[in-house]
């Protein structure tokens, strides 16, 4: 795994994802591919419950291998996001930075009942 440098960058490129969970597995919202050459600077990662009448838990977590891989550590656990609302779990105040061959994924108590907003920035 490697960190690439950050400090003379040659490409800076925004990015927002949206991710459906269609299931109450975790879901991979964000990867960085292990021979990417990129730094994944994650600006936002926000849960939408798009249920009408009931809330949803989820859970989010970083992952040390790209495609939610390896061992994951939770970012926020069973974190209930009420209907018709959301929460973020990464701001631009706090983010999280993506080295090559880690991910990100979420998981839902209730399969399509949540989406995933996710902002970022692309840094080689």
């Amino acid at each position: 795994m490697a960190a690439p440098n950050i400090v003379n960058i040659s490409t800076l490129t925004g990015k927002t994802d949206v991710t459906n969970l269609t299931t109450t597995s975790a879901t991979s919202v964000l990867s960085n591919a292990a021979s990417s050459g990129k730094v994944v600077r994650v600006l936002l990662l926000r849960i939408v419950n798009v249920d009408g009448s009931n809330s949803v838990n989820v859970t989010a977590s970083l992952y040390s291998e790209d495609d939610i891989g390896g061992t994951a550590t939770e970012l926020v656990q069973s974190k209930g996001v009420g209907s018709n609302t959301y929460v973020d779990i990464i701001t631009r105040d706090s983010p999280v930075y993506l080295e090559e061959d880690t991910s990100i994924g979420v998981a839902a108590s209730a399969a399509d009942d949540a989406k995933v907003i996710v902002t970022y920035e692309e840094i080689s």
